[in-house]
């Protein structure tokens, strides 16, 4: 039997901690009970799941729909595209059947790529790769959650470069149906006209539409600030998320960038640590531009950020005598007058 490959290559860098990836997650979950009610899926729809930050690694390999049980989805520092493609490519090589003289190969496989922030590797040689190799051979659509992603370089990926507009929970359910729509007219196309084309479901165009492919921006993503922090009662890591706004500055039509804190948020360590880049930015947020100090999601303390000398964030439960659990220096912490840099993460 052919089957129709389905690769979800997921960020899951720091900035898609929280609901962002809660709503992925029980978006997967919600396509795949979908699927298992549709006679033309059940027949031929294989999925796998692939997850990149700093690092990509297959999370759930290429299986059909009946036994397919939708992973815990986990958080990386970075975001290395290049390693997800080149994962990606791996993938295919190894799990889609190709055409012989003597068999007819899987159907063309089909790629969404989610993503809601900008690469932080060089990403040339694996674009290129897959444009020489894989384009052909895939079809590839790539979702940006938010604004904030390198539609330029995306766009030399596939033409099909989309834009969800992540505005609630309710967007995103709405999301995840025009997903799974689009599977299941794939999958009932192939089966009527034996074509290898995709067939993605009409959307309103306020939820999801096509974007502006010459927009560039830089690293690191300027929507989030993420910190990266450790419980001062467990030693266990957690992430404390910043969102961009804007405040009047008092001159005028002028601005002033602000970053509101969204959360602190626990965070699975082995696989944070399994999918994070080592390499050190050495990036920077001065605390003049953060606003909010969230509680310590592993042991309550009522704030989440503090900074010791040696530049490790931790919680604290007050004004007064404090342990890093970085480096184990004992001092005194306070409020004060005037503003830090503060050790940021890639996002």
């Amino acid at each position: 039997m052919r089957r129709l490959p389905i690769y979800f290559l997921i960020d899951i860098s720091e900035s898609m901690v929280g609901e962002p990836i809660e709503q992925v997650q029980d978006g997967i979950a919600t396509i795949i009970k979908e699927l298992k009610t549709d006679p033309y899926a059940l027949e031929t729809v294989w999925i796998s799941i692939i997850g990149f930050a700093g690092k990509s690694k297959v999370i759930t390999p290429l299986q059909d729909v009946i036994t397919f049980y939708p992973p815990k989805i986990p958080i990386g520092s970075g975001t290395s595209l290049s390693s997800g493609l080149k994962e990606l490519m791996n993938s295919i090589d190894k799990e889609v059947t190709k055409t012989t003289f003597e068999q007819k190969g899987d159907w063309k496989p089909i790629v969404f790529l989610f993503t809601d922030g900008i690469p932080t590797d060089n990403t040339d040689a694996e674009i290129d790769h897959w444009n020489n190799d894989y384009r052909k051979k895939a079809n590839l659509v790539v979702i940006s959650i938010g604004e904030n992603t390198n539609y330029n370089l995306l766009g030399k990926l596939t033409e099909n470069v989309l834009q969800f507009n992540n505005t609630d929970v309710n967007s995103y359910k709405e999301f995840f149906k025009w997903v799974t729509a689009s599977i299941k007219a794939t999958s009932e196309n192939i089966n009527a006209t034996n074509s290898d084309g995709i067939n993605l479901h009409k959307t309103n165009s306020e939820l999801v539409e096509k974007i502006d492919l010459t927009k560039k921006y830089t690293v690191p993503d300027e929507n989030f600030v993420v910190l990266n922090g450790k419980c001062s009662q467990t030693e266990k890591l957690y992430l404390v998320k910043f969102k961009k706004d804007a405040v009047d500055s008092g001159f005028g039509d002028f601005q002033t960038r602000i970053f509101k804190a969204q959360g602190a948020f626990k965070i699975d360590e082995k696989a944070y640590k399994e999918f994070s880049n080592e390499r050190d930015y050495s990036l920077k947020i001065s605390s003049e531009e953060l606003y909010g100090n969230p509680s310590c999601p592993c042991c309550g303390n009522q704030f989440a950020l503090a900074q010791c000398a040696c530049g490790g964030i931790h919680c604290i439960s007050g004004n007064g005598e404090a342990t890093c659990p970085w480096c184990g220096n004992i001092g005194f912490y306070g409020q004060g007058d005037g503003d830090f840099d503060i050790n940021r993460t890639l996002g």
